[in-house]
């Protein structure tokens, strides 16, 4: 198992445990907050994977995913009073996330012949639509569209990635530049506040 595999499956784990704590929040029995940790978990991959017609999908074709998110439950529930102490980490593990679905993503779409900028989309859409099914599921408005800098990091990720398909450097360096590249952003706009400006009528 290689190192990007290792943190696509941490990424999937948080992703899980933030689905499922936000579902406590909301006061849900078990099995709501199981259905919302799957749901944020796989969201992203599903419907990329729906939208480019590649069946089965990801987390079907392979048991880790599945397994990986019924774990969290109940590390969720084991760790629920200390678990805030983690946040950085969390944050840490879920920026990560987002960059390695971004990334994945896009090579599955450029591996399937879509055009770079679609390519983009796919990534992207690999990495927030799980968080927007865990808000929608939860009546909140999901995250990425009220604040912080989430969706534009993935998307500025996708081109860092792509200029480095296109000069041809090391596929691990490219990841490697590309993490990098997400995580920054995200923690710039999240040390100085940064959000894109709101919609005025």
């Amino acid at each position: 198992m290689d190192i990007i595999t290792i943190l696509d499956i941490l990424g999937t784990f948080v992703f899980a445990i933030s689905g499922i704590r936000m579902a406590a929040r909301k006061d849900m029995d078990l099995f709501g907050a199981a259905v919302v940790g799957f749901a944020t978990a796989i969201g992203g991959g599903t419907t990329r994977d729906i939208l480019l017609g590649s069946y089965p999908v990801t987390w079907m074709a392979d048991m880790t995913y599945p397994i990986v998110i019924l774990a969290a439950i109940p590390f969720t529930f084991i760790t629920r009073n200390r678990i805030s102490e983690f946040t950085k980490t969390l944050f840490l593990f879920d920026t990560i996330g987002i960059a390695l679905f971004t990334i994945s993503g896009m090579e599955k779409a450029l591996g399937m012949g879509l055009n770079p900028f679609m390519a983009a989309i796919m990534g992207m859409t690999s990495a927030v639509v799980g968080g927007i099914i865990r808000d929608v599921l939860c009546r909140e408005v999901p995250l990425i569209f009220r604040k912080e800098i989430y969706a534009t990091a993935c998307l500025l990720g996708a081109l860092v990635f792509y200029c480095g398909t296109l000069i041809n450097i090391d596929k691990n360096v490219n990841y490697l530049f590309t993490i990098v590249s997400i995580t920054g952003i995200r923690w710039v706009s999240i040390y100085y506040k940064l959000e894109l400006p709101k919609m005025k009528v």
